[in-house]
C-alpha cells in the first residue's frame, strides 16, 4: 500500500536528491534501472551512500567520476528483494538524466525511477523481478496514467547514454509476473 508517497512495505530512507515535480497528476511512466557499485558487485553500502550524498568517492577508484554527482532513485531493490524507498512518489527523483519518452524530455518531471541491483550482463534474481511486479501493481493502482504499457527500461528513454537494465534484464519474465499479480488483485 502507498502512503503519503511511501510503500509500506519499503525501507524509508529519504534522500536528500529529489524536489517538487512540476505537476503531481502527471505520473505517467515506470523507469526500470540497474546499478551496482563498484561495478559488477552487489549487497555493499555504496549504492546506499550514493543516493543518500554520502559516498566517499575516495573509497574506490571507480567512484572517482562519481564525485559531486546528486542522484537518487524512488526505490532500490537489492539482489535478495529488499526493498528500499529513498524519495516519496509524489517528489521527482533524479535518476533519469537527460531523457526523452515519446518526445517528451525531462523524463524525471512524470517517471518514477526503480533501480534493480545488477548489471547488464548479470542475471537479475527471482526474488527482484517479483519484488518489481508487486510495486509496479501497487504504483498501476494508485496512479491512473501509469499503465503495463508505459513501463520501459533506462535504455529506452536514454538509449545513446544508457544500456540499463541491459540484456540481462527478462522483459517477458518481469511482463507475465506483472500480468499475474494485476489478475490476482481483481
Amino acid at each position: 500500500m502507498i502512503k503519503n508517497g511511501w510503500l509500506e512495505q519499503a525501507i524509508q530512507r529519504e534522500s536528500p536528491h529529489a524536489d517538487e515535480r512540476p505537476d503531481l497528476s502527471d505520473i505517467s511512466v515506470l523507469v526500470v534501472h540497474g546499478i551496482s557499485l563498484p561495478a559488477g558487485e552487489f549487497g555493499g553500502p555504496y549504492v546506499d551512500e550514493l543516493f543518500m550524498g554520502t559516498l566517499d568517492t575516495t573509497a574506490h577508484p571507480d567512484f572517482a567520476i562519481l564525485e559531486g554527482l546528486r542522484v537518487s532513485a524512488h526505490c532500490l531493490i537489492r539482489r535478495d528483494g529488499e526493498l528500499i524507498q529513498y524519495v516519496p512518489f509524489h517528489r521527482r527523483a533524479w535518476h533519469a538524466g537527460r531523457s526523452n519518452y515519446c518526445g517528451r524530455r525531462r523524463c524525471n518531471d512524470f517517471t518514477i525511477g526503480i533501480e534493480l541491483e545488477g548489471t547488464d550482463t548479470t542475471p537479475y534474481t527471482q526474488e527482484q523481478y517479483q519484488r518489481l511486479a508487486e510495486v509496479a501493481r501497487q504504483l498501476i493502482d494508485h496512479y491512473p496514467a501509469l499503465t503495463r504499457h508505459r513501463i520501459v527500461g533506462h535504455e529506452h528513454i536514454a538509449p545513446v547514454r544508457k544500456t540499463d537494465p541491459g540484456p540481462a534484464f527478462d522483459w517477458k519474465r518481469f511482463k507475465q509476473l506483472l500480468n499475474d499479480n494485476l489478475t490476482k488483485k481483481v
